[in-house]
């Protein structure tokens, strides 16, 4: 019996030796070392101020000369405080604590906001209902060069402290913010921007804003 039991517990451990060969795609997986997670790279807000505007507005400048540089590279903070000026005439109060900064190919602009401001004819709906009366407003998009002395900032997304707004509702939103007339060649989600003619393309990577002029 005993030599039995032993070639039983050989022929046992043979089988079960194949059967870990067979499905070693399954558990050796888990013995393996998982990298380690790759951390986000952290936000790098800037302000909006009336000197950031000045440095925007002398970088498009720059490109207005004929023997002058084809690009110009804009700080976040510098371009949204230009934007912001061209819009409303003015930027937003410093308790308003209106920051930017460049994530990916995207303009992230965020600032506290008095939602009544924003909600003249119950625009916001029943999510109005949902926020105090000044909330954190991020507001994240790109630039579009609709044609010679139009820009248009197109919006992805809104969002109030954790809340997003339906996108069905952020033309309405932009209509508040800008209380401007709508411009048929912008479109619905996006906002008009007035600038240079020789301004033909802006793009958004790498920490910062390019403007690039158009070739004589």
């Amino acid at each position: 019996m005993g030599c039995i039991a032993r070639l039983g517990c050989l022929v046992m451990l043979v089988l079960l030796g194949i059967g870990a060969w067979l499905t070693r795609d399954r558990w050796m997986g888990h013995f393996r070392h998982s990298a380690a997670p790759v951390a986000e790279a952290p936000i790098h807000w800037q302000p909006l101020t009336l000197a950031g505007a000045r440095r925007a507005q002398a970088a498009l400048d720059t490109l207005s000369h004929v023997k002058g540089p084809v690009f110009q590279n804009v700080a976040a903070g510098d371009a949204s405080a230009y934007v912001m000026k061209a819009l409303l005439d003015k930027l937003p109060d410093e308790a308003d604590s209106a920051e930017a900064a460049v994530v990916g190919n995207e303009l992230y602009v965020r600032a506290n906001v008095r939602i009544r401001d924003l909600d003249g004819g119950g625009v916001l709906g029943p999510l109005a209902s949902m926020l105090g009366a000044r909330e954190r407003m991020l507001v994240v998009g790109t630039f579009h060069v609709v044609h010679p002395g139009l820009t248009e900032f197109q919006v992805r997304q809104i969002k109030f402290g954790t809340l997003s707004v339906p996108g069905p509702v952020i033309p309405k939103l932009l209509g508040r913010i800008a209380q401007r007339a709508r411009l048929d060649s912008v479109r619905a989600d996006a906002l008009p921007i007035a600038t240079p003619r020789y301004l033909v393309d802006i793009r958004v990577a790498d920490g910062h804003l390019t403007l690039y002029k158009g070739m004589p």
